[in-house]
C-alpha cells in the first residue's frame, strides 16, 4: 500500500492541482486522503474536486485555541503519512507540527526570506536569484529543515506577479519531486 497524505491549502490550488495530476499520470504513488482548507471560497476547493479529492473547510472564526483543536482532531481522523502544506497560509501550532510529520512548499531559497511576502522582498532586495524551498515544519516561521530546493533567476525588469508566476511553476515540479524522493523514507 501506498503512503497517504492530507493536503492544506488556502489559495488557488496550482501546487495541489500538481500533485493530484502526478497521481492520476501515475509519476507519484500516494493516497491523498483529502485537502483541508481555511478559505470556504478556496479555488483550491473547486480544483480538488474535479480530481475528485474529499475537501473540509475550517474558516478561522475567532477563537485560534478551538481552530488549532479542530485541524488537529481532522487531521488525526484522517491518519496520514504525511501532512503537505501546499499554499496554506496559515502558521500551524508547535502541537500540530510535533505530533504530524508536515512539510511545506514555500517561493523562495530558504532561509532567505521566509514568510508571507517572499516574491517581493526578494525583488525589494535586488536578488538576482530566488526560488522554492520545501521544507520540515517546525513550530517557527519557515524555519525548519531543507529538504529540496530549485533555483529561478530572476530577470531584469521583472515584476512580483511574473516572477511569482515563474517560481510557481518551478515549485509544482519541485514538490512532486520531492514527495517521490521522501514518502518511501517515511
Amino acid at each position: 500500500m501506498n503512503n497517504s497524505i492530507v493536503l492544506l491549502a488556502s489559495g488557488s490550488g496550482t501546487l495541489a492541482q500538481a500533485i493530484f495530476e502526478a497521481v492520476r499520470t501515475g509519476e507519484l504513488d500516494v493516497n491523498i486522503l483529502g485537502l483541508i482548507s481555511d478559505q470556504p471560497d478556496a479555488q483550491v476547493l473547486k480544483r480538488s474536486e474535479q480530481f475528485e479529492i474529499p475537501t473540509w473547510t475550517l474558516p478561522m472564526k475567532g477563537d485560534r485555541a478551538e481552530w488549532n483543536l479542530q485541524l488537529a482532531n481532522r487531521v488525526a481522523d484522517l491518519n496520514p503519512d504525511l501532512v503537505v502544506s501546499v499554499g496554506f497560509m496559515r502558521i500551524l501550532s508547535p502541537s500540530f507540527v510535533s505530533k504530524f510529520k508536515v512539510i511545506n512548499s514555500h517561493p523562495s531559497l530558504l532561509p532567505k526570506f521566509p514568510g508571507a511576502h517572499a516574491v517581493e522582498e526578494a525583488l525589494t532586495a535586488g536578488m538576482d536569484l530566488t526560488g522554492a524551498s520545501v521544507h520540515w515544519v517546525d513550530a517557527g516561521i519557515d524555519t525548519g529543515k531543507i529538504i529540496a530546493q530549485v533555483e529561478v533567476p530572476i530577470l531584469s525588469g521583472e515584476n512580483k506577479e511574473s516572477l511569482h508566476e515563474r517560481i510557481k511553476i518551478a515549485e509544482r515540479e519541485l514538490i512532486v519531486k520531492t514527495l517521490n524522493e521522501l514518502l518511501p523514507t517515511l
